[in-house]
C-alpha cells in the first residue's frame, strides 16, 4: 500500500471519528436539555427547528445561571404562605380579583427569589430553566387571567387559574412547610 493510500485511510478514519464525536456530543447535549427542560423542550422544538430551539434553550440556561436566584428565608416563606391563604379566601367573594392577586403574588415571589419580572414571556423563559414542570400551569393561569381582564370568564375557569397559579407558587416557594389551604 502506498503512503498516499495510508494517509487517505487515516484521514478518512479521523473524519469518521470526529463525526461520531460530534454526533455523540449533540446527543448528550440534547439529552441534557430534554432532562432539564422537560415538556418545555418539546414545546420549543415544536415551535421552531430543533437546532434553533436547542440554541434558545441553551441561551436561557446561560441567562438564568447569571442571575442571583436564591431560596427564600423561612420567614419569607411563611409570609408568602400566609398571603396565599388570604388570596384563596378572597376567591369565595371575588374570584376575578383573587386571580389577579394570585398573579401579583406569584410575581412578587419570583422577584424576591431573584427572577426579573419585566415581561411575561421573559418570566416564562427564565422559569423554564428550573421550573419546567410547572411552567405550563403558569402559562395557562396567565392566559385565563388575561382573558378575564378583557371579558369576564366563568368562575370554573377562574378556579382553574387559581389551581394552576398554586402549582407554580408551591414550586417557587421551595422546600419547607407549605400552606395548608
Amino acid at each position: 500500500m502506498s503512503t498516499g493510500a495510508i494517509i487517505a485511510i487515516v484521514a478518512a478514519i479521523i473524519v469518521i471519528v470526529a463525526g461520531l464525536l460530534f454526533l455523540a456530543n449533540a446527543r448528550r447535549k440534547r439529552g441534557h436539555l430534554r432532562e432539564r427542560f422537560g415538556p418545555e423542550y418539546d414545546r420549543a422544538v415544536s415551535e421552531q427547528p430543533r437546532r434553533e430551539a436547542e440554541r434558545e434553550l441553551g441561551e436561557r440556561e446561560r441567562r438564568v445561571d447569571g442571575l442571583d436566584i436564591h431560596q427564600l428565608s423561612p420567614v419569607s416563606r411563611e409570609r408568602y404562605a400566609q398571603q396565599w391563604i388570604l388570596v384563596q379566601e378572597h376567591f369565595v367573594d371575588r374570584p376575578g380579583t383573587a386571580v389577579e392577586e394570585a398573579d401579583h403574588l406569584v410575581n412578587a415571589l419570583m422577584s424576591e427569589r431573584g427572577y426579573p419580572t419585566e415581561s411575561f414571556e421573559q418570566q416564562a423563559a427564565d422559569l423554564s430553566v428550573a421550573h419546567a414542570s410547572t411552567l405550563e400551569h403558569y402559562r395557562a393561569a396567565h392566559d385565563i387571567q388575561t382573558q378575564n381582564a378583557r371579558t369576564q370568564v366563568s368562575t370554573e375557569r377562574l378556579r382553574e387559574a387559581m389551581i394552576r397559579y398554586r402549582a407554580l407558587f408551591d414550586d417557587l416557594l421551595g422546600p419547607g412547610p407549605q400552606p395548608s389551604h
